[in-house]
């Protein structure tokens, strides 16, 4: 299903131009940003947006050098703190006093970072598909393609290559949609060349992951500061990024947190899956409730 956006543009700190798209009433009761993993782009959320009731309000993003948002002459930019630091300013923009936050992967970071420098303007977090430990096998998985897939000569090649990459996350998935994944992450050029939708440099980030105990006891740190608001953790059942256990824990730790887990399904969900859409709903119910 086709969902209409409102095209939006706005300024990061640092002088870049980014790009977004809403979707819904701009006079909503709630708002929320929702913010994509390392190598998709707003239309990630579309499939989403299209399950969700039509009140809610929808800004979904380009993290810089994604989509429409421009690509960054330093590679060292694409970090998680200089990302957060880009969603404010798009608050900012738009007049947002508060709103509720999607993160899917490395929007989930984000997420947390944000409601740690500034708590009082999230309402609550969908975690989805991610949490303070990353397991090593899902970054090397991601590592072994983000800026290296092999280029492809047309659409119907580039949905065969999404399919190989992502056959495995989503074993259920029809094979109309391959299609439409493919539409959502690749781009084609003024010359009809097809490529991947980002900057091959936002790969580098990946160098700067290490998975270990140091690491995870400092996201921990940044996951405590997720406390301040309602929070929703979504995992999918066979997630490689997002343990199990972890994500128990995350629900433990937290006093007012709900874990719902998406059968079939690896990192991440695409939250349209029944069991995804209907959990988001109700938590956007409770906040759009208590606002």
């Amino acid at each position: 299903m086709a969902v209409q956006g409102q095209e939006i543009g706005w300024t990061s700190p640092d002088g870049l131009a980014l790009f977004a798209k809403s979707y819904g009433p701009e006079d909503a009761a709630l708002t929320a940003l929702c913010i994509h993993g390392l190598t998709r782009n707003h239309q990630d959320f579309e499939p989403m947006i299209a399950a969700m009731p039509p009140r809610f309000r929808f800004i979904a993003v380009d993290v810089r050098g994604r989509g429409r948002s421009a690509y960054d002459p330093d590679p060292k930019k694409y970090a998680p703190p200089v990302y957060a630091k880009d969603m404010l300013a798009l608050m900012d923009r738009l007049g947002l006093k508060k709103a509720a936050l999607i993160g899917t992967s490395m929007g989930g970071l984000i997420s947390l970072l944000m409601i740690r420098q500034a708590p009082e303007r999230v309402a609550g977090i969908v975690l989805n598909d991610v949490g303070p430990v990353v397991e090593k096998a899902g970054i090397a998985r991601i590592a072994a393609y983000a800026g290296k897939t092999p280029p492809v000569t047309d659409w119907e090649s580039a949905a065969a290559a999404v399919k190989t990459l992502q056959g495995a996350v989503f074993p259920d998935m029809p094979e109309a949609r391959w299609m439409e994944f493919a539409r959502r992450t690749y781009r084609e050029t003024p010359k009809g060349k097809v490529m991947p939708d980002y900057d091959p440099n936002i790969a580098a980030s990946l160098g700067r992951v290490k998975p270990g105990p140091l690491t995870h006891f400092l996201l921990w740190r940044v996951f405590a500061a997720s406390k301040k608001a309602p929070l929703l953790v979504l995992r999918g059942e066979m997630s490689d990024i997002l343990g199990a256990a972890t994500a128990e824990k995350m629900a433990r730790r937290h006093p007012d947190a709900r874990l719902v887990t998406v059968p079939r399904v690896g990192h991440a969900p695409l939250l349209d899956e029944p069991q995804a859409a209907t959990a988001i709903t109700d938590f956007l119910t409770r906040l759009e409730a208590a606002r």
